[in-house]
């Protein structure tokens, strides 16, 4: 067993559960698991089918970017990877995908719009979109500078209040505490944009959901006062709520 094959093993899940979900389209796309303990997570080969992927295929970096272990070369996003594992020191994994829907919000430079409560579950407002990058950005260190955009347009918001963002002229990024629900995030920001073309061809002057609703379905699965689901505190079942 290698040092790092429950690390490898993690990522490998994620990124195959991307076609899995419909999220993936050719070999775009990537998934990554962070060990924050050891400073190193594993992604994605470059270029490989998702089909032909083994979790041996997995290329673990370490966070100054450097290959710690795999044959084979890393995403060419993991710049983009590391630069978010930096900034957001509460994000254990990060999954980067081209979904239709999604993609479509950041081709045309548009946050999506939170309309409904299934939006108000997984972010406090709209999934925020970055400014485009400048020439200069796009012929420098390009990946990097992506992540460096993410985390401008992030300033001042909580990345688990907003554990998303759209790339602008490229294509959604998510993340969490781990790969797993980073994935989630994922397949979420997928179906809300969907929900959110849908909406606007029925109601093109739709207007977002009442900020109380809005603040009442994101809190009742998010912070302190979160209720939703089941507890597992001391193997307790939370309390039933009639209402």
């Amino acid at each position: 067993m290698g040092r790092f094959t429950e690390l490898k093993r993690e990522s490998f899940e994620a990124n195959v559960a991307l076609p899995r979900h419909g999220l993936i389209n050719l070999t775009f796309g990537n998934a990554s698991a962070l060990d924050r303990a050891g400073a190193v997570f594993a992604i994605k080969p470059s270029g490989v089918d998702y089909v032909a992927l083994t979790p041996e295929d997995m290329v673990v970096v370490d966070l100054d970017g450097r290959k710690v272990e795999g044959r084979l070369n890393p995403s060419s996003d993991t710049p983009t990877h590391r630069r978010l594992f930096l900034a957001f020191p509460d994000i254990g994994g990060v999954v980067h995908t081209h979904s239709s829907h999604a993609t479509a919000f950041a081709q045309a430079g548009r946050p999506i719009p939170v309309f409904g409560t299934t939006h108000a579950d997984y972010f406090n407002g709209d999934v925020p979109i970055t400014r485009k990058m400048t020439r200069e950005e796009i012929a420098s260190a390009y990946e990097w500078e992506t992540g460096n955009v993410i985390v401008e347009r992030m300033g001042g918001l909580d990345p688990a209040d907003f554990p998303g963002v759209l790339v602008n002229r490229h294509a959604p990024f998510a993340w969490g505490p781990n790969v797993g629900k980073a994935v989630e995030i994922a397949v979420a920001i997928e179906c809300i944009a969907h929900m959110a073309l849908m909406s606007l061809q029925l109601a093109p002057g739709l207007e977002a959901i009442e900020p109380e609703l809005l603040t009442k379905h994101f809190k009742r699965k998010h912070g302190a006062a979160a209720y939703y689901g089941q507890s597992t505190q001391a193997g307790k079942p939370a309390p039933v709520r009639t209402s």
